[in-house]
This record gives structure tokens, sequence and C-alpha cells, in this order.
């Protein structure tokens, strides 16, 4: 009898992982499983159902315009429902989006399909936290945040080895259709391409079901069922991952927090504006903006650009991001062993302190590379016609912008506007395929959307007006010329870029899930949390829109030096405001704030 009282709770814990897993998994698919699909889908939707560029620009931002939406009510429902139910509910979403996807004949389903995942991915990012952190023992919590981080990385690699995979199928097919006639063949390459990237949604099935099914065996949140008055199954709760001794002691602690001391006395509870309230939550929305802040989701995106400007080659630069994807695996992996037993604290200052130290060396490395640019852009503007250019980066070229006669191979950087609308082309003269750059109006201005329309209506909007665009005339903001840095100066840089990543790993990437779900009272967990999550995507998004402008006008080093800044601050919150969680009941962590 005593033994299986020892046991009972260890298989319960490892189901409760394994299931938070499997939602950490979904979230990853969730954000990466488009770029392994999007080839084939624009390949084939665009001439089967006329989708046109703008059209799969919506298909690809509908995962986060449903992740923001879902964000603003995750923790009212999450309140209203219970936790458990939520995330059946997410995993049901989820499901359901998939033979939406992958049956989709039109636009319509494929949007409402794409509209769903993000709409479960936001509630997973809060809810399952959430849950973790309400359920797990204090010892364990850390560990389960660690886990839902890890599972997340591997769904981004799981999406990118759904989509090689798929690649490999595609080109065999590709290979076998060219002793067919012309038709044959253009109908058998059609099919094959329309064949994957519906297959690449199908795959994703299975752990979505598992992460639906699953949800419903849990049970409820011991906190969301003490909150409620419901003890006794509070208590059935936490005897499924604890003795019957430590569950006893927990529940004390939480019929004891002031909060529900007050309810159960009919007294009036603390407003939201108090200390103990108020702290906790600037403080989460401050570590989650941080993290955004080191320019973590844009480095990662732009890798290879930025390593191509650093002066590695196409080949090498993809090689490297491949590894970074790897590498931010492995690293979580060490952050999983090392959260519970170092501690909060030390992995944020071990991880924030490598950030701000690899992105100098990387922003100090480009500083070095862009003091040898030269300002050619009267020489650019020149050569512009109406409002379009069209410029060859051969030998006659580069002698008219000024460019050393010996042969370096030369970089040219043209940042430009339309009205309010901006971007930027960058080219090299040894591109062994691309050496023309060519600007015109619809490369930069876009045709208008619903998402700009509503945005724009509430004053709330990075969203440019088309109609300004419109008829404004091309204008060349800045153009710069200089040697492509030498493959050193690229694998350097590549150096730098790793360090930050397993950085991040170690510390903000498995904290920020702590911090959003350890630091805020059981009464605004919920709430907080979603509002935090939501503070986390702004700044994620406003980074990634003026990621292209900021490097075309100013260069890498600038975004590195601003990434490094808001680092350090990070570094010092971690240091001196964050309190150690470690070890330490939900309620223990409640009665800090409120000293």
């Amino acid at each position: 009898m005593h033994d299986t009282s020892h046991k009972a709770p260890v298989w319960a814990m490892r189901y409760l992982l394994f299931i938070a897993g499997m939602g950490g998994l979904l979230y990853g698919i969730d954000i990466g499983i488009i770029a392994g699909a999007l080839p084939y889908l624009e390949s084939t939707a665009s001439v089967a159902w006329k989708l046109t560029a703008q059209q799969l620009s919506f298909i690809v931002a509908a995962v986060l315009l449903g992740s923001v939406l879902s964000s603003l009510f995750a923790g009212a429902l999450a309140d209203i429902l219970g936790r458990r139910w939520v995330m059946f509910l997410a995993g049901a979403l989820f499901s359901a989006s998939i033979p939406l996807i992958a049956l989709a004949d039109g636009y319509t389903p494929l949007l409402l399909g794409r509209l769903l995942q993000g709409i479960s991915g936001g509630l997973i990012g809060v809810v399952v936290p959430l849950y973790l952190a309400e359920c797990l023992p204090a010892q364990q919590r850390g560990r389960g945040a660690a886990l839902f981080q890890l599972l997340l990385t591997i769904g981004l690699v799981a999406a990118a080895l759904i989509g090689l995979l798929q690649a490999q199928t595609v080109e065999t097919a590709t290979q076998a259709a060219q002793a067919l006639p012309e038709a044959g063949r253009i109908a058998a390459i059609f099919t094959a391409k329309d064949h994957a990237w519906r297959s690449i949604f199908w795959v994703c099935l299975t752990p979505g079901l598992v992460f639906t099914i699953g949800a419903l065996l849990l049970a409820e949140s011991p906190r969301w069922l003490a909150q409620r008055g419901r003890i006794e199954q509070a208590r059935q709760s936490l005897l499924r991952t604890r003795l019957p001794a430590d569950a006893d002691i927990e529940l004390r602690e939480m019929q004891d927090t002031p909060e529900n001391t007050a309810k159960a006395g009919g007294k009036a509870r603390d407003p939201l504006l108090s200390r103990r309230y108020v702290l906790p939550f600037l403080l989460a929305c401050l570590i989650l903006a941080c993290t955004q802040a080191t320019g973590i989701n844009s480095i990662l995106a732009y890798v290879v650009n930025i390593l191509n400007q650093a002066g590695l080659s196409g080949a090498s630069a993809n090689m490297a991001d491949v590894l970074l994807k790897v590498l931010n695996a492995v690293m979580t992996v060490v952050a999983v062993l090392l959260v519970d037993r170092k501690g909060r604290k030390f992995l944020l200052m071990l991880g924030t302190g490598g950030i701000v130290v690899s992105l100098l060396a990387a922003g100090l490395l480009f500083r070095g590379a862009e003091a040898h640019l030269a300002d050619v852009r009267p020489a650019i503007a020149a050569q512009v016609q109406g409002d379009a250019l069209v410029l060859r980066l051969d030998a006659a070229t580069l002698a008219a912008l000024g460019a050393a006669a010996d042969g370096t191979p030369q970089q040219l950087t043209i940042a430009y506007a339309y009205g309010p609308f901006t971007n930027v082309k960058s080219l090299r003269s040894d591109d062994p395929v691309l050496r023309q750059v060519s600007i015109a109006r619809a490369d930069a201005v876009q045709a208008d959307s619903v998402i700009g329309v509503f945005f724009r209506k509430l004053h709330l909007t990075p969203f440019a007006d088309p109609a300004a665009g419109r008829e404004a005339p091309l204008r060349i903001e800045k153009a710069s010329l200089g040697p492509v840095p030498s493959s050193t100066h690229g694998w350097l840089v590549a150096i730098a870029i790793c360090v930050f990543v397993s950085s991040f790993a170690v510390g903000p990437g498995v904290c920020v899930w702590l911090a959003l779900s350890e630091l805020m009272p059981t009464r605004i967990r919920s709430n907080g949390m979603s509002i935090a999550l939501l503070v986390n995507q702004f700044v994620s998004t406003v980074i990634a829109a003026i990621f292209l402008p900021t490097v075309g006008l100013h260069g890498y080093s600038t975004l590195f030096f601003f990434g490094a800044g808001c680092t350090v601050l990070y570094f010092l919150a971690a240091a001196f405001l964050l309190p150690e969680t470690k070890g330490k009941t939900l309620e223990e962590i409640e009665a800090h704030f409120s000293k």
C-alpha cells in the first residue's frame, strides 16, 4: 500500500507533462508548418484557384491574427470554463483546422483553417503554462515549463523535417515526370505539389488528436477548483500528483491566501490596483516585452539574410540556419536539466548576460564592415526612370558607382519608399544567378486588407493606407556600396548568433513561460497572462515590421546594439526585481509581493 502511494503520483505526473508537452509541440507546429507548405501551395493554388499574392500573405498571417485575438480572451475563457476544458477546446480547434485546410478547394476554407490554427495557438500559449503552474508541485514547475518550450522547439524542427520530406517526394516525382509528354509532365508535377502541401498538414492531425483526447483525461486545476469553493475536488486533483500529506499542506495554503480568506469571511477583497497585484503583473509584462526586445524572432526569421550580408554564401548560410535550429533544441534540453536545480534568476542572468555579449559582438562585427560602405544614393537616384528602377550590377555599373577595379565582390543595398511604404533591396556582384535589382511600386505598395482597415479605424495600426502610396513618387532613401565581407567575417557573425541562440534557449526561452505563470497571483493569473502574452506578441510584431527598413537605413549593427541595450535592462530586471521562485509554491510567491 505504501509503495502504491509513492508510485501513483509519478505516473500521473508523467502523463500531465506528456500532454502539456504535446501542447508545446502544437504551438511549434502552428508557427512553423506553413514554411514547408507555402512553396507548393503557392505553385498550385495560384493556378487552380487564382489566388493573389495578397491572399497568400493573408493565409500566412492568419495564424498571427488568430493568436492575437484568442490571447485577448484566453484568460477569461479559462476562468469561466476551467483550464482543462480550454485545453480541450484548443486541441479541438487545431484538429478541426487540419481537414479544413487539407481538403480545401478555395481561398475561404484555407483562410478559415489557418485562423483556427492561430486561435488554437493563442489559447495554448496562455492555458498550458497556466495549467502547469497551477498543477505541478513547486519542485517540478520549472521542468514542466522547460518541457513545454523544448517540445515547442521540437515542433519547429518537426515542421521543417516534414517539409523537407515532402520536398524530396516532389523532387522524385518531378524527375520521374521528365519522360512524359509536356501536358502529362505539367499535370504530374502539379499533382505532386498539390499532394505535398496537403500531406504536410495531414501529418499534423495525429499530435492534435493526441492532445485533444489526452486533455479530457487530465484533472482540473486544483487552484481553479479551490477558487470556486470545490475544496474536496481540489484535494482529489492534488492527490493525482502529490502524496496525501503534501496535498493537505498545499490545500491549506490555497485556502489561507488573503483572497480566499476574504471570500470565506465575506470581507472585501484587495482592489486589483493594490501592490500585490500590480507589481507582479508589471514585472511579468516587463520580462515578456524584454524577451522579444532581444530580437530573437526577427533574427531567427532573417538569419539567412543576415549571414549573407555578413559574408557567407547562400549554401553556408542555410547550413548555419539548420545548425541554429538544432542548437536551439539541444540547449533547451540543458535548460530542462538546470531550471529546477539552479533556479530562474541564475538562468535568466546567465542567459541575458550571454545575449548581451553575443549581440554586442555581432553589432561590432557589422559596424566594422559597414564602415567601408560608400554612399551612392545620388548616382542611384539619377538612374530612376519614372517611378521604377532597373539596375544590373555588372562591371560597368560598378565602375560608374566608384567601386575599385580589382575584381573584389561588391554588395549594393538600396532603401527606397513610395510615400509611407518602404522596402529594401540588396544584391551582390558575385551572385551566380541574380545580379539585377528591379524596383517597382508593386514591390512596396500592398493592396489594402480587412485587417489594415480594421486597425486603422482604431488608430492602433502599423498598416499604412495604400492610397497614400499609389501616386507617391519613388524616393531613394539610402544606397550604399562596399566590398562583400570575407567568409571568415561571416562565420564570426554566425558564431555570435549561435552564442545568442544558446543563451536565449538556456535563459529567457524557458524562464519566460515561468515568469508568465508563476509571478501572477491566483486572482489575476489567467487574465494577467493573456495581457502579458499580448504584450509579448505586440513587441515581436513591431520589431519584425521595422526590421528590414531599419537595416536598410541604419545597418544591421543598429538593431544588434538596440537588442543588446534592451537585454541589459532585462539583466538588471532579473538581478534586482525578479524574486527567486525555485521550490516555492504559488501562494508563497504571491505572499512575497504582498509584503
